[in-house]
């Protein structure tokens, strides 16, 4: 089939009615489970060669996180798409006021690179349970990921239900020509104003999961330890290719000199004095983004690591001390194993810093400061963090995740991903025992004063 006639062949399956049955959608996603978990050995694999991924980091980061959202899924659909019942008005009395769940329709699905498998399946998930039909292209980089991608798709869904169809922009340039119900991107910032753009031709909704420089700050009644330990794990896991990495840190100075070494002794003990012999340390995806990352560190002063091997796509974990903000390490968005370390002594400071980039898609605080926590949460936008920790509001189903400006729009995850790619079709259904003139024609001043005493009190 060609992409439009794929299309095409999805919409009229979708008009059929059959994927608003909600039994055949807890079939397809029960199907999905048993394949996934039968291809679990082959993801791993795949992902160790796109990556050298190691399969503990495969499954914390992405293969436990797609079973547990399908559980959720399958565990709570008929709840989720039973109407809901909402308090109704005195201005429409009598009457019954529901929110009915209906799905987009056919749904476009752009996956990235860099978690291949988590970020394809996930939107995957959510947009079948909540009834549509969907288009899954995923990363062109990750070869391995996205051919065993490919192959659960086709062993589980009709072409008219979901397909994976693989290839790179030029594909993609052609997919966003499409007239789609809804677009779900991830990826970078660029080109998510290209989806958009491409989306707004046809008038068509988009969630966009995009990235940024998302800063930590780290004042000094933090335990350095503790802390050095979570921003270690949380900078370096994938490689540092995570879209919600602590990008750079803003650590008051007086305790700077002691979170960079407690910072170096944690990387030794998780990788060993050479992480290139770590089987935990992964790969960069490959040369071309391998030697983006080792020309941001031209000019600037590496304290810690710095070891490069283009050929094989390997950069150490490296710290970077006092960056310019206008340098290239500090322009955008690393996505890398490198960390800048810039430190603070007032507030106005950490403003100064983090009001030089655009609204980045998470913050993280470390402190036992509560005020301090609170102010930084509610004086900066961002779309999600945490507090003495990274990385982990994302593992929370019953949390939004998402951007908020250049950082990303709408958000998913459980539940919300459920409610991302289904439409609240608002329904109100009239009692007809009662049929007050008041608000039918010919009309008086005294039924006007007896309305807007209604529309004050009652509404």
């Amino acid at each position: 089939m060609t992409i439009s006639e794929t299309v095409s062949a999805q919409q009229e399956f979708f008009k059929s009615q059959k994927t608003k049955d909600v039994n055949y959608r807890l079939k397809l996603l029960n199907a999905l489970k048993i394949e996934i978990l039968s291809k679990e050995q082959d993801i791993y694999f795949a992902l160790k060669k796109d990556f050298y991924k190691s399969e503990f980091e495969s499954f914390i980061s992405e293969f436990g996180l797609v079973i547990s959202e399908l559980n959720l899924a399958i565990k709570n659909l008929k709840k989720w798409t039973k109407p809901q019942r909402v308090k109704s008005s005195l201005l429409t009395f009598p009457s019954k006021d529901f929110i009915y769940k209906e799905p987009y329709g056919n749904i476009l699905i752009i996956a990235p690179w860099n978690y291949p498998f988590l970020l394809a399946i996930e939107p995957l998930i959510m947009a079948i349970a909540a009834g549509n039909t969907v288009v899954l292209k995923p990363s062109e980089l990750t070869q391995n990921t996205s051919q065993v991608i490919s192959e659960i798709i086709k062993n589980v869904f009709p072409i008219e239900v979901a397909t994976s169809i693989q290839g790179g922009v030029e594909l993609a340039t052609e997919l966003l020509a499409q007239k789609w119900s809804y677009i779900f991107f991830t990826g970078s910032v660029p080109v998510g104003k290209i989806v958009a753009k491409a989306a707004a031709k046809h008038l068509t909704p988009v969630t966009l999961e995009l990235g940024g420089k998302s800063p930590c700050i780290i004042d000094d009644t933090t335990n350095l330890k503790l802390t050095a330990r979570r921003l270690v794990w949380g900078k370096f896991l994938n490689g540092g290719q995570t879209c919600i990495a602590a990008d750079y840190i803003i650590v008051q100075n007086n305790v700077k000199e002691a979170l960079i070494e407690n910072i170096k002794n944690e990387i030794i003990r998780f990788y060993g004095d050479n992480p290139k012999n770590s089987s935990d340390f992964p790969r960069i995806i490959n040369k071309k983004h391998t030697e983006r990352l080792a020309k941001t560190l031209e000019g600037v002063k590496v304290i810690f690591g710095g070891q490069i091997d283009v050929d094989n796509c390997y950069i150490s974990p490296t710290l970077v001390d006092e960056p310019n903000l206008n340098s290239a390490l500090m322009s955008d968005e690393i996505f890398g194993p490198i960390l800048p370390i810039l430190s603070y002594e007032l507030e106005k400071d950490i403003e100064r810093i983090i009001w030089n980039y655009e609204k980045p898609l998470a913050l993280y605080v470390f402190s036992k400061n509560t005020f301090f926590i609170e102010k930084i949460i509610n004086k900066f936008e961002f779309g999600g963090g945490a507090i003495n920790d990274l990385l982990i509001h994302f593992g929370n189903q019953r949390l939004p995740f998402g951007g908020v400006g250049t950082s990303g729009m709408g958000a998913y995850h459980g539940k919300h991903g459920f409610n991302t790619f289904s439409h609240d079709k608002a329904i109100i259904k009239r009692g007809n025992w009662l049929d007050p003139n008041i608000r039918y024609a010919p009309y008086s001043n005294k039924n006007l004063n007896i309305i807007k005493k209604m529309f004050k009190w009652f509404s």
